[in-house]
């Protein structure tokens, strides 16, 4: 994956500096700065809107194969953790270096407790424990990562460093929380299953992005596409029962959620380098895909398979998809059982002459249908779960 490229990317750049650099307490100080720096900047939300505004700007006309690369640029996760191996590997190798030089005892004191919180985030961000322990991963993310934070700054006043690297590190982790606000929300519960959740608090966020919502903002958030709809203030967030978090939320239907940092664009982003897009969606997948469908931006065609879709979802719902999309491919699992999907939205693309399939389901099936279409020669994408 270009995920994996990237990230081997950063790791040769930084081979080549360990080669050509000279190995001493400072330099690889600041090579540790630069590579969390990376780490950090490139999730900001700000900068990931830019990314895909910068990739998605170039005509159609342009060559597929390039624009099937541009496509990919939501893998930027890649070089964040590219930069965080990197970062940590430089920065254990100034302690070891002002250790030997027999640095102060608070400094060094500083520097250990640091190394030790960033191979903590390290570990917990391995796939296996962060599938498995994500409230973890997520708290040690956190919180491991606001104390490391401030030690640095801490150990920058110690020994006098230049401090603008992490000046700048500083304000993007804050920038999000500046926006942090509490609103209230309406939400509406076709089935025991899925919520349709309301906001209006003067925000009316682009198609295709996404927000981040909490009922308690330092333990645990939740990402959940944006659905505008045209001509109208506000949006709706889809929500499925996955989970203890979403099950409380369905069955407690709060009246307030927080809401923090700025709508970031999506993976469905990438639709305007295509000329026809095909959509693939299962269950709540249609979240993501909705608010493209409804704007109308590029011709597409919907494939979507879920259980018992006006029980589940509603008549308003598929009534709305069905407005927009007369044509779509809705497949009734509960009558039909499971479709071989990655056969389906072969089939729908090739009668739809697309350019490329955008696949919104869970991890197991958008990979399949990813990789799977990629290898008949087919441009695919899907959600990569970097984070």
């Amino acid at each position: 994956m270009h995920y994996n490229r990237l990230a081997a990317l950063v790791i040769a750049a930084n081979l080549v500096l360990l080669a050509t650099v000279p190995i001493t307490p400072a330099t690889t100080a600041d090579l540790a700065m630069a590579n969390v720096a990376l780490a950090v900047v490139i999730r900001q939300q700000y900068v990931i809107n830019l990314l895909f505004r910068l990739a998605t700007s170039v005509p159609t006309s342009w060559p597929l194969r390039l624009r099937w690369t541009l496509a990919k640029v939501y893998h930027f996760g890649g070089l964040h953790v590219g930069g965080t191996i990197a970062g940590s590997l430089w920065f254990t190798t100034s302690v070891v270096l002002l250790t030997v030089d027999g640095t102060r005892p608070a400094v060094l004191a500083v520097s250990y407790t640091v190394v030790a919180l960033l191979g903590a985030m390290i570990a917990t961000a391995v796939p296996p424990v962060r599938s498995r322990r994500h409230d973890i991963f997520e708290r040690v993310h956190r919180f491991g990562g606001w104390a490391a934070l401030a030690l640095l700054w801490t150990q920058t006043m110690l020994l006098g460093a230049s401090w603008w690297l992490l000046a700048v590190i500083t304000a993007s982790i804050a920038l999000p929380w500046v926006r942090l606000r509490r609103v209230r929300v309406r939400i509406e519960r076709p089935s025991a299953h899925v919520v349709l959740a309301r906001f209006d608090h003067g925000v009316t966020p682009f198609a295709g992005s996404s927000t981040a919502i909490s009922r308690h903002p330092l333990l645990e958030w939740h990402s959940f596409a944006n659905v505008p709809a045209p001509g109208q203030s506000g949006f709706r967030l889809t929500i499925s029962r996955a989970g203890d978090w979403t099950g409380k939320l369905i069955d407690d239907q709060p009246e307030t959620l927080w809401v923090k940092g700025i709508t970031t664009a999506g993976v469905a982003n990438i639709e305007t380098l295509f000329t026809r897009v095909v959509y693939v969606a299962t269950g709540s997948g249609i979240g993501p895909c909705l608010p493209h469908l409804l704007a109308e931006q590029v011709p597409s065609r919907l494939v979507w398979a879920t259980r018992d879709p006006r029980v589940t979802y509603g008549d308003a719902l598929v009534d709305e998809i069905l407005a927009v999309q007369p044509n779509a491919t809705i497949w009734d699992t509960s009558r039909n059982g499971k479709p071989d999907m990655v056969a389906l939205a072969h089939a729908v693309y090739r009668e739809f002459d697309a350019e490329a399939v955008i696949c919104i389901s869970n991890k197991k099936l958008t990979w399949q249908v990813v990789h799977g279409l990629e290898r008949r020669g087919i441009p695919a994408y899907g959600a990569i779960w970097d984070s």
